[in-house]
């Protein structure tokens, strides 16, 4: 956490209290942690061109080429050792570790993670590595955001807003998108919309947007206007380009966590550098345009100058052919994921916005070209268009942001000519893709561990609740060899509870033994070596079972036994009960921590 002297922090304080509201104060440093992301992002962004022009420059300007096989090795290794040696801990993948922080951390983010971004996505990145920085640059910012939160003691409503702040901050910088940063903050944080958020959130994208102009000026990462107007007779074609964006999205999806899986196999890092590295490293050398982040490739698109966008290759003597151009296009769609792919499996810190814009960018392209040789119309489509639609295509469908796609790219172009082309492109493959996989690349491992947050505000509050906090203990255990004379005597004489949980010599759970029914014969003292413990035990209405059930299934258990008390289970042995009423409380104190 940051560190302050107490007495500076103490002054500070009794000024705050004194002088601003509490909504006052979000503001205040909803623009300190606007303007810290958008210095993070000149940041990591300068740290990685200066590594990028010293490997394309002076130091092997005759035998760049040669050079692609090695140099993500080099990067994956130097990022591996940092991270190994330096830092000594995991060093997330941006987003989805801001958004696990958020639902099972409560918002609390290591102090580390607010400069681990900025040493390793560079070194990632600069030697070609296949990811983006806008993931590390909103970690950095969402850590700062976090930390200042707890430096000024506050509560996790408040902390995850201004997390989200950072979040807004940092897409505001890249893109000099401010409207459509805020909308990032709110669809991939579910943040609420409201005024009490909408103001910080619109203050730190503002204060972000300001700082990017004061070092980098106007320049843009994707500097296009719209020249072409659009056509209704396109309609038919951006319906299919939402189409393909929805199965390239699906397939985007499928591949990255099957390679994923696949490095999972392997324990150790340097086998995994290895592998990852040296497959990178392939893959860049025949197809060059694999390497870094793409935005240069993007932009020859844009420009519709699609020779330098796929540079020089093994196929550089036949691109005379139109057919030849289109089919390497469709090469870039289905290869950078894999190369992507490769850059995490072997270590690497990045995000994947940026892939997510070189491969929608290459699709676009690619199907313009497609149509336009085709001859499918009386008049071409427009190349460039298309390929901005394209990314929009591919946001909605991978990042499950349908709304930021649409203003991002509308934001870009520097007008809204191609707002009915977005909104019907991003809606379509949003909807296919939400279809075959509810949830984005960000969200999917949260999601099937039952830990994703969501605009349901009661499924949130379920989410965020630790229900390792509210298990009770103070329940008797009685074995399953002993009699109703060890009950009384062992149980019912020292416990001042009504359950008394059943366990074998290993600490199996067996069943539970109610007071109630053993009240009628608790008093004859004749049936006390009698009468046996299994004689008088029952199964217990529902089992919780705190490796499996989530918040949620725990509350049906409860609703479809009608129990005010179930018992807890790890691995099958006992560990306690929970109760309802419990239960309820913790799920009101947690609610009123979310929503003040």
């Amino acid at each position: 956490m940051l560190n302050l002297p107490v007495g500076i922090l103490k002054k500070f304080s009794r000024w705050k209290t004194k002088h601003l509201s509490h909504q006052q104060f979000i503001m205040l440093l909803s623009g300190i942690i606007g303007f810290a992301a958008g210095l993070g992002a000149v940041v990591i962004k300068n740290l990685t061109h200066y590594i990028q022009d010293l490997l394309e420059g002076k130091l092997i300007a005759n035998y760049h080429h040669a050079f692609y096989f090695i140099f993500p090795v080099i990067g994956l290794a130097l990022t591996l050792l940092i991270i190994k040696y330096g830092f000594k801990k995991k060093v997330g993948h941006g987003i989805p570790s801001t958004l696990y922080a958020i639902s099972k951390r409560q918002g609390i983010m290591r102090s580390f993670q607010m400069y681990a971004s900025i040493l390793t996505a560079p070194l990632t990145v600069g030697f070609g590595g296949s990811v983006g920085l806008e993931g590390p640059t909103v970690a950095t910012g969402a850590s700062l955001g976090s930390n200042i939160s707890r430096l000024f003691k506050m509560n996790q409503s408040s902390r995850t807003l201004l997390i989200g702040c950072a979040a807004a901050g940092a897409m505001s910088s890249i893109f000099k998108a401010p409207i459509a940063a805020i909308i990032f903050a709110i669809e991939v944080f579910s943040l609420d919309l409201t005024l009490v958020s909408m103001v910080p959130l619109l203050i730190a994208s503002v204060s972000a947007v300001l700082t990017s102009y004061f070092f980098f000026g106007p320049d843009t990462l994707l500097p296009f206007k719209l020249t072409d107007q659009f056509n209704i007779s396109e309609v038919p074609f951006y319906i299919i380009l939402g189409i393909l964006s929805a199965f390239c999205s699906i397939y985007f999806t499928s591949a990255y966590f099957r390679i994923h899986s696949f490095f999972g196999r392997f324990k150790s890092p340097v086998v995994r550098l290895l592998i990852g590295g040296i497959g990178l490293g392939i893959l860049v050398y025949f197809i060059p345009p694999l390497y870094g982040e793409g935005y240069n490739v993007i932009n020859n698109l844009l420009a519709e100058n699609y020779l330098e966008a796929l540079g020089s290759n093994l196929f550089s003597e036949f691109m005379d052919n139109i057919w030849v151009v289109i089919a390497l296009l469709a090469g870039l769609v289905i290869f950078k994921i894999i190369a992507t792919s490769l850059t995490f499996g072997a270590g690497g810190v990045g995000g994947i916005f940026a892939p997510v814009l070189f491969m929608g960018s290459a699709l676009g392209h690619c199907f313009a070209l497609v149509v336009n040789n085709f001859s499918l119309l009386r008049h071409p489509i427009s190349i460039s268009s298309f390929t901005m639609v394209g990314m929009a295509g591919l946001m909605a469908g991978v990042l499950h942001a349908p709304l930021t796609a649409i203003f991002l790219i509308a934001e870009l172009t520097g007008g809204y000519e191609l707002f009915i082309p977005l909104m019907i492109t991003a809606a379509i493959s949003f909807m296919i893709t939400n279809r075959f996989q509810p949830h984005s690349v960000y969200t999917m491992e949260l999601a099937q561990r039952g830990e994703l947050l969501t605009h349901d505000k009661d499924k949130t509050v379920l989410t965020l609740l630790n229900i390792q906090r509210i298990i009770e203990k103070n329940f008797i255990p009685i074995q399953i060899d002993k009699n109703l004379g060890d009950v009384i005597h062992e149980g019912v004489i020292k416990s001042s509870r009504n359950i008394f949980p059943v366990v074998d010599e290993n600490s199996n759970f067996m069943g539970i033994i109610l007071l109630d029914d053993i009240r009628p014969v608790m008093f004859d003292q004749s049936m006390y070596d009698e009468v046996k413990v299994s004689d008088i035990m029952q199964s217990a209405p529902a089992i919780i079972d705190i490796r499996k059930d989530r918040t949620q299934e725990i509350m049906k258990k409860f609703q479809e036994s009608d129990a005010w008390n179930l018992p807890v289970v790890k691995d099958d042995k006992y560990i306690g009960f929970i109760s309802k009423s419990k239960l309820l409380t913790a799920y009101r104190q947690k609610l009123i921590e979310v929503t003040v």
